[in-house]
């Protein structure tokens, strides 16, 4: 017999289908997921992992451009939980995004319903946990999105996709490493790489392959790093790779033996099989650490015969030759102004490079000892999360009992020594061009992320930002994206326009230092309050904090 929970979930698909149908509403998809611990060795040893319909690396979302996602996350481990859609814009929509300063968190429990569309956009995104550091044991995974048929993809179909989720990994557990922090002490180095949830060495006993490929084909293979703080090199031993999408975009479609991937970073390749058919390794190795780690895994093709050599291919330089490596392969990454990405005009018709600039932010990430203890902070400013989300606080009408607007400047102190341990809220004017210059005075690179947008990243140089150096900048063809690297003493320049109203969270993907304050919250209010611009609060949004209780604002006004 039909249980009633399903039934009702068919009643409910039915009508929206019949909907849909009438309206011409795009598709939608239905997911159950149920969170859980589970324990798994990605390393070796033993780790209690957060685990998504029992599956770490977690379920993969394959859908559409512009297709309605609804995710029915049933939290049933011990803590709160959220999951953040990293690089889905959200558009109009920041009730979804997952984070602490949007949303009440899913207690242990019970269920929430994400409703998420992937508005005008195709790609590879990923999906993972923003509460403390659960991040570090799982709860991840990746939304392939598509071009809808009738827009051209700039490359023939490959035969088969692949995901690869990679990142360092730590044996010591999210609850332990939450202590070291919280004790003030950093959690220090990784332990090693996984590759989809498992890692190897060189003559390793061969295992079950990662994927397999068939000679004389083409397959496409999506790469994400989702790790906690390391930057990867990845490469196939013996084939090149060809790049033809970055966080959401189609690039210029040029070949490389390796790539340089950060914290938070997705890319697609291409590689053709067309070398002997036997065993070949996928290699992933650490970027700028001072012991490099590496881990490997079995690509094979079908019907061949023979292991794969130990002689892999070998890294890119380190130290300074191997950031100046680094900064070239960034800058040799360019927009496809040719090709359509969600839509039927080519990417190039977005003229960024010739919108005036209304607002420059200027960000310096810092290190300090506060009372003993490890923070970070952004401008000064090390942020703290509310009881109350930022979001629920501003609709509800008591911002002002919860966190005040503008307390970090548009540019760093002169005195960078002191730090504020408060809410970072900035307040930003609706469809204002703003550039914001990262700039990083430390010794470790550094990943930023961007809710709610996607940016240009127009340069990334060595030394200290002045505005002479824009006469540097891509203004024609660099690549529209969602996350950036900033290298040790060097700065990086976005540029975008903040015409998505809503909170969205700007952090390091560090996620050490994301937990101790280097993060804050851009709030962007459409002075209409018209569901053109946003769309209310979602009917079976949590309320919690001082928003509890309160009566429901009145509804935007109609579009």
């Amino acid at each position: 017999m039909v249980n009633m929970r399903t039934a009702v979930a068919l009643i409910v698909f039915l009508c929206l289908s019949a909907g849909a149908l009438v309206k011409g509403e795009d598709p939608y998809h239905f997911l159950d997921w149920h969170v859980t611990y589970g324990t798994i060795s990605p390393l070796g040893v033993p780790v209690e992992a957060i685990l998504i319909n029992g599956q770490f690396p977690g379920p993969s979302i394959n859908c559409t451009s512009n297709n309605n996602i609804w995710v029915n996350v049933f939290n049933e481990i011990d803590e709160p939980f959220l999951l953040t859609w990293s690089g889905v814009q959200q558009r109009k929509n920041s009730w979804q995004d997952g984070t602490a300063g949007t949303m009440c968190p899913i207690m242990p429990g019970t269920n929430y319903t994400y409703r998420l569309q992937v508005k005008d956009q195709i790609g590879t995104f990923t999906y993972f946990p923003t509460l403390n550091l659960q991040k570090a044991v799982g709860g991840i995974g990746v939304l392939k999105v598509h071009s809808r048929e009738l827009i051209p993809v700039p490359f023939d179909n490959p035969a088969d996709e692949y995901i690869i989720v990679m990142g360092d990994w730590y044996n010591k557990g999210h609850k332990g490493m939450k202590k070291i922090l919280d004790s003030g002490h950093s959690i220090g180095r990784p332990d090693g790489i996984q590759i989809n949830g498992k890692s190897a060495k060189v003559n390793d006993k061969p295992g079950e392959p990662l994927f397999t490929m068939e000679a004389g084909k083409i397959y496409r293979y999506r790469v994400c790093n989702v790790g906690m703080r390391t930057s990867i090199n990845f490469r196939f031993q013996g084939h090149a790779m060809k790049l033809v999408e970055m966080e959401g975009s189609h690039t210029v479609q040029n070949d490389y033996d390796s790539m340089d991937l950060h914290v938070g970073q997705c890319v697609s390749v291409l590689v053709k099989a067309d070398k002997d058919p036997k065993d070949y390794y996928f290699v992933a190795s650490s970027r700028f650490l001072k012991e490099e780690m590496t881990s490997v895994a079995i690509i094979r093709y079908k019907d061949g015969k023979g292991p794969a050599s130990p002689d892999i291919p070998a890294p890119p330089p380190d130290n300074t030759e191997g950031i100046a490596w680094s900064i070239n392969q960034f800058r040799s990454f360019r927009w496809n102004l040719t090709a359509s990405a969600a839509r039927p005009n080519p990417q190039g018709s977005y003229h960024y490079g010739k919108i005036n600039i209304t607002r420059t932010i200027k960000l310096v990430n810092s290190r300090h000892q506060s009372d003993g203890k490890l923070r970070f902070a952004i401008n000064g400013i090390s942020h703290t999360n509310t009881e109350t989300p930022l979001k629920l606080a501003e609709y509800f009408g008591v911002a002002n009992k919860v966190f005040k607007y503008d307390i970090m400047a548009d540019e760093p102190p002169s005195d960078s020594s002191k730090i504020t341990e408060a809410p970072n809220v900035l307040n930003a004017t609706f469809r204002n061009f703003v550039e914001i210059i990262f700039e990083n005075h430390e010794n470790t690179i550094q990943t930023w992320h961007l809710d709610g947008y996607s940016f240009f990243g127009v340069a990334i140089e060595p030394g200290t930002w002045s505005p002479e150096k824009r006469k540097n900048y891509n203004l024609l063809d660099t690549v529209s994206r969602h996350n950036i690297q900033v290298y040790p003493h060097s700065w990086a320049a976005i540029m975008t326009t903040l015409d998505n109203a809503g909170m969205w969270n700007l952090r390091s993907e560090m996620w050490e230092r994301y937990y101790l304050g280097q993060q804050l919250y851009i709030s962007v209010l459409s002075p209409e309050r018209s569901l053109r611009d946003e769309y209310n609060i979602p009917d079976n949004a949590v309320i919690c904090g001082l928003a509890k209780g309160l009566p429901k604002p009145p509804s935007y006004n109609p579009a």
